[in-house]
C-alpha cells in the first residue's frame, strides 16, 4: 500500500459514500461531479490494495474489508477534526460547519432566528439548516443535531429534552362569526377542521376538561395539509378550526387575527427534543450550539419545561 495516496479527501469521500450508500448523493453533498467521487474511491482502493465497496446498479455496500476500513477511517477523521478544533481554540475562534435538521415550521419561525444570533456570536461557524418533518437518518444525511417534535424511538442518538410544546384550538374571527363558537368539545363535530395529514390520528381530538375529565371527539374537515405553515395560512384565511402549537400562532393571537377556542379545555402537550449524533457530540462547535439552543429555546412562546424523567 502506498500511504501517500491515502488522502483525507479520499477518506472523507469513502466514509460519506459508505454512510449514504449513493455516489450521486455524496457528489451533490460535496458540490462535485459524480466522476470525482468515483475517482476518489478508485484511487483509495488502489492505495489500500483491496476493494472497499461493492457496487450494483441500485446500491453501494461495504465489503468486509471496507467495514473495517470505515470504522478506522471514522476514528482518524474525528481525530483530525478534534485537532483542528483544539488548534483554533487557542485563538478563541471556533470554526467549521454544523448541520442541523429541524421540524419545518418550527425551524422557519424560530430556529432560523436563533441560528442567526449564534452566528453573530461565532462568525466563523457555518450553519447548514435542513427543514423537514421527515424523520431522517442523521448519520446517513450527515446531520450533527436534529430538533424534533413528538415521541422519539432512535436510541442510538444522544437525546436532550428541550421542553413541552403547548397546543390550543384556534380559529379566525371571521370563521367564528359565520359558523358560531363551540361551547363544548362535542360541538366541534359540526365545524370544519384543518387537519395535518402527516399526523396519525388527526381525525379525532382528545381534550382534558376543567375538572380533569377526558373528551375524545371526532374531528373532520375538507382541508388536510402536511406542513404547519400551510395550516397557519388556512387558519388566517378562515378555513376552519385547528389544534395549533402556541409557537405557531402566538403572533396571530396577539394581533387578533386568530382567537382561542374552548380555552377551558386543554390538548396534550408535545415533547420537543434534540437528537445529537454521538460521534459529533464532542466536536467543540457542536457543543457550543447545543448549549446555546438549550439556553434559548425555553424563551419561545408555548415551550414549557421538559417533563422530569421517571
Amino acid at each position: 500500500m502506498d500511504n501517500s495516496d491515502v488522502t483525507l479527501e479520499r477518506m472523507r469521500t469513502f466514509v460519506r459514500v459508505a454512510e449514504r450508500g449513493s455516489l450521486s448523493a455524496v457528489a451533490r453533498e460535496f458540490g462535485v461531479g459524480q466522476s470525482t467521487v468515483t475517482r476518489h474511491l478508485r484511487e483509495l482502493e488502489e492505495a489500500v490494495g483491496v476493494p472497499l465497496l461493492s457496487r450494483t446498479t441500485r446500491r453501494v455496500t461495504l465489503t468486509d474489508e471496507g467495514s473495517r476500513y470505515y470504522a478506522n477511517s471514522l476514528q482518524i477523521l474525528r481525530l483530525v477534526e478534534r485537532a483542528g478544533d483544539e488548534a483554533r481554540g487557542t485563538r478563541g475562534a471556533p470554526a467549521g460547519t454544523i448541520r442541523i435538521s429541524c421540524t419545518a415550521a418550527f425551524g422557519v419561525l424560530h430556529v432560523s432566528r436563533l441560528t442567526f444570533a449564534f452566528q453573530d456570536r461565532y462568525p466563523d461557524i457555518g450553519i447548514d439548516l435542513s427543514l423537514t418533518d421527515e424523520r431522517v437518518d442523521l448519520v446517513r444525511e450527515g446531520v450533527d443535531i436534529a430538533l424534533r417534535l413528538g415521541p422519539l424511538t432512535d436510541s442510538s442518538m444522544k437525546l436532550r429534552a428541550l421542553g413541552q410544546s403547548r397546543r390550543l384550538l384556534v380559529a379566525a374571527p371571521d370563521y367564528l362569526a359565520a359558523r358560531g363558537r363551540p361551547a363544548v368539545p362535542q360541538d366541534l363535530s359540526a365545524h370544519e377542521g384543518i387537519r395535518m395529514s402527516n399526523v396519525a390520528g388527526s381525525d379525532t381530538l382528545a381534550l382534558q376538561g376543567p375538572s380533569g375529565e377526558r373528551h375524545v371527539v371526532p374531528f373532520g374537515g375538507r382541508f388536510r395539509v402536511d406542513h404547519g405553515l400551510a395550516a397557519r395560512e388556512a387558519l388566517v384565511a378562515g378555513r376552519g378550526i385547528a389544534p395549533a402549537h402556541r409557537w405557531l400562532v402566538d403572533d396571530l393571537l396577539a394581533a387578533g387575527r386568530l382567537e382561542a377556542i374552548l380555552p377551558d379545555y386543554s390538548l396534550p402537550h408535545i415533547p420537543l427534543s434534540m437528537l445529537i449524533v454521538p460521534e459529533r457530540a464532542g466536536v467543540a462547535r457542536v457543543r457550543l450550539l447545543v448549549d446555546f439552543l438549550v439556553g434559548q429555546i425555553g424563551g419561545i412562546p408555548g415551550i414549557g419545561q421538559p417533563q422530569p424523567e421517571r
